[in-house]
C-alpha cells in the first residue's frame, strides 16, 4: 500500500502552519525547523570555511566605493578614537587622542587637519595657535604628521593593516551585530583577534576586535558614497614646509 500523497502534503502543510504559530506559556512545538540551519536565508557565507570567509570578506570590503568606522585602535602605546568615512579617493573624519579631538580631511593627496587652539599650543607656540584655531590646516607631505596621519583616511592602507587576523582561522559561531546575523572568524581562538562578518547581502566585515587588545572598530555605511571638496580659502592655512610641534 502507497501513502496518500494528498495526505503527505495536508500533513506537511498542517505542521508549516503550526510552526509559523507563535508559542505561547512554556508550550514548544516539536518537528518546527526553522532554527535547525541557522544560516538559512542568509549569504551562504557561514557555510564556508574560515578562509575562505576571510578571503570574500576582504573582497566584498576592497569592492566597496565607501565605508564608515568606528572605535579605538592602539598603535605604538597610544590609543586612537576613529569615526572617519572612507573612498577611494579621500577621507574625513575626526581622532581623538589623549584627550585631544582633531579633524581629518584627506582630498586627493592633499590632506588638511583642523584642531582648536589648545590643540595647537600643546607645543607651546601661543602665536601659532591663533592663527590656526579652527582652520583647515594644510599638511606637507614631508612633515612627520602626514605619514602618522594619513593611513586614517586612506581606506585601502587601513583596511589592509586592519582586516588580517592572525595565527590559525576557525569560526566561533553565529552572532548579531546592530540586528545583522553574522558569522565570527577567529584567529588563535580569539587571540589573533575576531571579525564578524554579515550573513545578510554581501558578505561585509561588521565588528573587529583586534589581536593584542589592540582596539575595536565597527563597520557601517558599506558602499553609501560621501563628498570630499577643498575646503574655502578663507577656511585654510598653509603653514609652510612644516607644522608647529603639538
Amino acid at each position: 500500500m502507497t501513502a496518500n500523497p494528498q495526505g503527505r502534503t495536508r500533513r506537511a502543510t498542517l505542521l508549516s502552519a503550526a510552526c509559523a504559530l507563535a508559542v505561547t506559556g512554556a508550550m514548544v512545538l516539536t518537528g518546527c525547523s526553522s532554527s535547525e540551519d541557522p544560516d538559512a536565508g542568509t549569504n551562504g557565507v557561514g557555510k564556508l570555511s574560515p578562509d575562505q570567509i576571510q578571503t570574500k570578506t576582504r573582497a566584498a570590503a576592497d569592492a566597496a566605493p565607501a565605508v564608515r568606522l568606528s572605535g579605538t585602535v592602539v598603535t605604538s602605546g597610544r590609543t586612537y578614537k576613529l569615526d572617519m568615512r572612507l573612498k577611494a579617493d579621500g577621507g574625513t573624519g575626526s581622532v581623538t587622542s589623549q584627550g585631544a579631538t582633531f579633524g581629518l580631511l584627506r582630498v586627493g593627496k592633499q590632506l588638511y587637519l583642523k584642531a582648536d587652539a589648545d590643540f595647537w599650543s600643546h607645543g607651546g607656540d601661543t602665536g601659532a595657535a591663533g592663527k590656526l584655531n579652527g582652520k583647515y590646516v594644510k599638511v606637507p607631505q614631508g612633515d612627520p604628521a602626514y605619514k602618522k596621519f594619513s593611513g586614517f583616511t586612506d581606506k585601502a592602507v587601513l583596511l589592509d593593516g586592519l582586516l588580517t587576523l592572525h595565527g590559525k582561522l576557525a569560526t566561533d559561531g553565529h552572532h548579531d551585530q546592530s540586528g545583522t546575523r553574522t558569522i565570527r572568524i577567529t584567529g588563535d581562538a580569539g587571540s589573533g583577534g575576531t571579525l564578524d562578518v554579515s550573513l545578510q547581502g554581501k558578505p561585509y566585515p561588521l565588528r573587529l576586535v583586534r589581536a593584542g587588545s589592540a582596539g575595536t572598530l565597527s563597520f557601517s555605511d558599506w558602499g553609501k558614497d560621501f563628498t570630499v571638496t577643498e575646503p574655502a580659502k578663507s577656511e585654510t592655512v598653509d603653514y609652510g614646509k612644516q607644522l608647529p610641534t603639538s
